[in-house]
């Protein structure tokens, strides 16, 4: 190594990390976060009215679900317009005083993109539909119909029912990964490229810090329609017709790959704007991991190792973290236990009963991987799964596919502010959804004045993930030491941290190759060095 090229990258060690990296960030699902204007559905000036309280978890972030143009039949992720506010939310000023807000706070703000589908109602589609030879007419993905008149391809929408729609206008079918109001771009046509990196600068140029990324690996399909193959019988319950296939064909192109140097080559124009990816799908660690290899490609991708799973174990934990070693080109992962598409963590994970000692226990871990972690707005209260009614069901897939899944409006309803108004002090009108009388209960104002209250250990936590560099960016190892014990080791330069959880509602022995002594710099449900109770966890600091 000559003396040029070692200077070099003494200088590359010697840098800061980017903002993102290890950062805590706060996801806002607007509709619910909180009401400005009585209307019952939540809204951008109402997120203003509420960032002391994301501020003072001590987040890095926030990320806003979308808020665009809309005919919400699935609640903004069916983009009419990618460069308005959707009248429900505000204006482009509201979304402007949001922004300063935040930053005045030191909070950087997200949103999402959604460059896999937009609307039918989007101007692009309405153009695309009139003619098989107008300026945008190969902008979705349209095919005729094979000789029976039957669909081009068996693919089927995550929805339910075929992922064909025929358009008596065109006289072909039309392609849509999701609801049929919601048809596929062409995201192998450069053009289309070119007008989703347009609405990406229209936002960075606003202010905007970072992008989460809507289902990535949809934006691209087989350009020959071939038949996805039928999945093995893996004995999971199958409740839509989705579930029968390999999705070999309709998604997962490897030409997203260079689209998403597009995105990055954009936003690196901008300085330290992260980009995160979402992935789902039987192959979505390999995805995740092509998707953010390298310095040219996204900064960071989560996938669905925790929202879905029906237990949290030692070895469920382990796994994940396995998945992303810190060795060269392999990526940076964020976590989320909780978002606004799965059911909550605290009614997945625990019986009712066990929900105030397990939501301690899974802050503690949150804040103690290796990653970026997101708090789903509601989690630092503890809020469960509402259960909705069918009569007031909002979800479109619940409603398609009632009863055989899990309603998503019950992880959506309002965040409860204050207990003692009928509403939580989310809106002065009706809102849109109940708030359960269960999560009213777990109001912020009741919380903010406790401090043993989940909200208050959340706000430490977070403050003591980003004072030790350990926990914020440092290495991890993971043993899962029984079914019921779980060990990390955070180590970063001089500074090890070893992280003990007791995954069980039962007492644990204290694992034999973890000394019981050291600096407890945190601790949960009784938990102290050598004894493990309940849900027990603490974090100690070693001696290196």
């Amino acid at each position: 190594m000559n003396e040029q090229t070692r200077l070099a990258a003494h200088a590359q060690l010697n840098q800061p990390a980017p903002w993102w990296r290890g950062a805590a960030i706060y996801q806002v699902y607007p509709r619910s976060f909180r009401d400005a204007n009585g209307d019952g559905i939540g809204d951008l000036a109402g997120v203003t009215q509420g960032l002391d309280h994301i501020a003072a978890l001590g987040v890095d972030a926030i990320w806003l679900s979308p808020f665009f143009t809309s005919p919400m039949k699935d609640f903004g992720y069916d983009v009419a317009d990618y460069c308005a506010v959707d009248p429900i939310f505000g204006t482009l000023e509201h979304f402007d005083a949001l922004i300063a807000a935040a930053h005045a706070r030191g909070l950087k703000v997200m949103i999402d993109q959604v460059y896999a589908h937009t609307s039918d109602q989007h101007a692009w589609f309405a153009e695309s539909r009139t003619s098989r030879d107008n300026p945008k007419a190969d902008w979705y993905v349209w095919a005729d119909a094979k000789p029976d008149g039957s669909p081009p391809s068996n693919w089927q929408s995550v929805f339910g029912g075929p992922a064909w729609t025929w358009d008596a206008r065109r006289g072909q079918y039309y392609m849509h990964n999701f609801l049929s109001s919601q048809p596929q771009l062409n995201c192998h046509l450069p053009a289309v490229q070119q007008a989703l990196l347009d609405v990406a600068r229209f936002w960075l140029d606003r202010g905007v810090d970072g992008f989460r990324i809507d289902a990535l690996n949809f934006a691209m399909h087989d350009p020959l329609l071939r038949d996805n193959p039928p999945a093995p019988d893996d004995g999971k319950p199958r409740t839509r017709p989705f579930d029968f296939q390999l999705h070999t064909y309709n998604q997962s192109h490897p030409d997203i790959v260079r689209f998403i140097e597009r995105i990055r080559a954009l936003t690196d124009r901008y300085g330290a704007t992260f980009t995160l990816a979402e992935v789902g799908g039987a192959n979505a660690l390999a995805e995740m991991q092509q998707f953010t290899a390298g310095n040219t490609r996204l900064n960071s991708a989560y996938g669905f190792d925790f929202l879905y799973a029906a237990t949290l174990t030692p070895a469920l934990v382990v796994k994940a973290l396995a998945d992303w070693p810190a060795t060269e080109g392999t990526g940076w992962p964020s976590w989320a236990f909780e978002n606004h598409d799965a059911p909550r963590a605290l009614s997945r994970w625990c019986t009712p009963d066990q929900r105030e000692v397990f939501a301690r226990m899974k802050a503690l871990l949150l804040a103690s991987l290796r990653g970026n972690v997101i708090l789903y707005q509601g989690e630092e209260l503890g809020l469960t799964q509402v259960e909705i009614p069918y009569d007031q069901l909002q979800d479109p897939e619940a409603i398609a596919n009632w009863p055989l899944t899990l309603s998503r409006d019950g992880a959506r309803t309002p965040l409860p502010w204050t207990a003692q108004d009928e509403h939580g002090g989310f809106t002065t009108g009706q809102p849109w959804l109940p708030l359960g009388e269960e999560n009213l209960a777990r109001a912020i104002d009741r919380q903010q004045q406790d401090p043993a209250s989940l909200l208050a250990l959340t706000r430490r936590l977070l403050q003591l993930r980003r004072d030790n560099p350990a926990l914020r960016e440092g290495d991890c190892t993971a043993e899962a030491v029984s079914d019921a014990v779980l060990v990390l080791r955070r180590r970063k330069d001089l500074q090890s941290i070893a992280c003990v959880f007791n995954l069980s509602a039962s007492p644990a022995p204290w694992p034999d190759q973890l000394a019981p002594s050291g600096a407890v710099l945190a601790a949960v449900n009784g938990a102290e060095p050598g004894h493990l109770p309940p849900f027990g966890a603490l974090l100690i600091g070693e001696n290196l």
